[in-house]
C-alpha cells in the first residue's frame, strides 16, 4: 500500500485501525471472548474452554508474526510500543501485570472488555473507560503547570534502576542466537511455541465442539495479525524512494512543504497492533483538546472501532442492554479496578490484548512476564473474593490470602487458614 501523499497514507493508517478493530469488537461480543472470563472459568469452574480460546489467539498471532518476519515482509524490532526494546523493564512488567490482573478482576474485565461492554450498553464501562483513561494519561503526561507525572512521582525512582540491558532485543530468538542466525532462531522459536500452543488448544474435544471458542480465538488472533501487517505496509513514495510513516515524520522538515497536516507525534505512526490502555488515555486527551485531528492515532481509532463493532453485534443479536451499578460496593470495585488497570497497563506497557497477545506474538520476555503476572493476579484475586464471600466475617483478608495461595499450590497445605470449599 504505497501512497504519494502523507494525508492519504495517514488516513488509510487510521481507517485500518478502525475497520480491523470493528471486526475485533464484533467477534469479541459475539463469542464472549474475555480474558478475565477465561481465568474465572478456570478458577471457579475448572473449565478452560475460554482459556484455550485465548491461547488460540496467541498461537495464531505468534505463527503469523513468525511467518511475516522470516519472509522479510515485516520487522517488529521498532514497533509501537517497543516490545523488543533491549532494556528489560522486568520489575515494571511484573508489577504492572499484577496491578492490571487485580484491577480487571475488580472491574469485571480488561480494557478491551470495557470497550466491548460499552458498545453493548453497559454504562458501568463508561466510568471504567474514564478512570482508566485519566490514570493512563497522567501516568505518561505531566499534571497541569508541573513537570511531574504519576509515573515519575510513584514509580520511576525505585523501579527504573531495576531495569537492565539484554542486548539489541529482548525476544527469545535474539537472546538464544547471534546476529548471523537470528532469522532462523526466531523462526524456530516462533514455530515451536506457536505449534505447541496450537496443539494444547486443539487436543481438547470440548474446545473443538464449541464454534464460539474457535471463532473467538481465531478471529482475535487474525485481527491482531492483520493490524501488524497493515501498519507495516502503508508507505509513502517520493522521488522513487519509499518511506514508512514514522520515517517520513522524522524527516518532515526536509520532505514536507509545510507543517500543515503534521501529526502531534511520530511514534504512534510505527508498526503496531492492538493495545488499549494508553489509547484510552489518548482518547480522553483527544476529546479534551476539542477533537484536534493531529492528535488522532491508530489506537484511538481502534478504541472507537471495538465499541462500534460490539454495538453492531448487540443490535444484530438484540443483546443491547443498558446496565448500571448494582450497589455502592459494585461502584467502588469498578472505580478501584479501573484505576489499577490504568496504573498497571502503563507500567507493564500493555493489557491482556496489548501484552497478552500483541506483545507475546513478538516473543518479548517483558510481554511473557506481563502475561503470567496478569493471569496469576487475576486468579488469586478471584480466589480471595470467593473465600471472603463464602466465609463472610470469619474470612479475614490474611486468612483468605493464605488459603488462596495454598489452592494455587504456592504455599504448603499446612498454611491453610480456611477449609477448602
Amino acid at each position: 500500500m504505497v501512497f504519494s501523499e502523507f494525508s492519504s497514507a495517514w488516513l488509510s493508517f487510521l481507517l485500518a485501525g478502525f475497520i480491523i478493530a470493528f471486526i475485533l469488537g464484533l467477534i469479541a461480543n459475539k463469542t464472549h471472548f474475555c480474558t478475565m472470563g477465561a481465568v474465572s472459568d478456570w478458577v471457579n469452574m475448572n473449565h478452560i474452554g475460554r482459556l484455550r480460546s485465548w491461547f488460540l489467539a496467541i498461537a495464531v498471532a505468534i505463527l503469523g508474526v513468525t511467518a511475516l518476519e522470516y519472509a522479510g515482509i515485516t520487522s517488529f524490532d521498532n514497533s509501537y510500543p517497543p516490545y523488543r526494546n533491549g532494556q528489560l523493564i522486568w520489575a515494571e512488567n511484573i508489577l504492572g501485570g499484577l496491578l492490571f490482573g487485580v484491577g480487571m478482576t475488580l472491574a469485571g474485565g480488561c480494557g478491551n472488555k470495557c470497550l466491548v461492554r460499552l458498545g453493548a450498553g453497559n454504562l458501568k464501562s463508561l466510568l471504567v473507560f474514564f478512570i482508566i483513561g485519566l490514570t493512563a494519561y497522567f501516568m505518561l503526561n505531566p499534571f497541569p503547570n508541573s513537570d511531574q507525572t504519576l509515573y515519575s512521582l510513584l514509580f520511576y525512582p525505585w523501579l527504573n534502576p531495576l531495569a537492565f540491558n539484554v542486548g539489541s532485543s529482548q525476544d527469545l530468538g535474539a537472546l538464544l542466537s547471534n546476529e548471523t542466525n537470528l532469522p532462523l532462531m526466531r523462526l524456530i522459536m516462533g514455530s515451536l511455541i506457536g505449534i505447541l500452543l496450537l496443539g494444547y488448544v486443539l487436543i481438547s474435544a470440548d474446545f473443538r465442539s464449541s464454534k464460539d471458542f474457535a471463532l473467538g480465538g481465531l478471529g482475535v488472533g487474525l485481527c491482531v495479525l492483520a493490524a501488524w501487517y497493515v501498519t507495516s505496509q502503508i508507505k509513502l513514495e517520493l522521488d522513487g524512494q519509499a518511506y514508512a510513516l514514522s520515517q517520513y515524520y522524522a524527516e518532515w522538515d526536509m520532505l514536507a512543504e509545510s507543517e500543515a497536516g503534521k501529526p502531534a507525534s511520530g511514534a504512534p505512526l510505527s508498526t503496531q497492533s492492538f493495545t488499549f490502555i494508553n489509547p484510552i488515555g489518548q482518547s480522553l486527551a483527544y476529546a479534551a483538546s476539542g477533537f484536534k485531528s493531529n492528535l488522532l492515532t491508530f489506537g484511538i481509532l481502534a478504541c472507537f472501532g471495538v465499541v462500534a463493532g460490539s454495538f453492531a453485534w448487540a443490535l444484530i443479536s438484540r443483546g443491547f442492554k443498558v446496565e448500571w451499578f448494582a450497589s455502592i460496593g459494585d461502584f467502588a470495585n469498578h472505580v478501584i479496578g479501573a484505576a489499577l488497570m490504568g496504573f498497571g497497563g502503563v507500567l507493564a506497557m500493555g493489557c491482556t490484548i496489548g501484552q497478552g497477545i500483541t506483545g507475546v506474538s513478538t516473543l518479548a520476555i517483558g510481554s511473557i512476564l506481563t502475561l503470567i503476572s496478569i493471569i496469576f493476579a487475576s486468579a488469586l484475586t478471584m480466589k480471595i473474593q470467593f473465600y471472603r464471600m463464602m466465609y463472610e466475617a470469619e474470612a479475614s483478608f490474611s486468612k483468605a490470602l493464605a488459603s488462596s495461595l495454598v489452592d494455587l499450590k504456592l504455599l504448603p497445605e499446612s498454611m491453610r487458614r480456611l477449609e477448602k470449599v
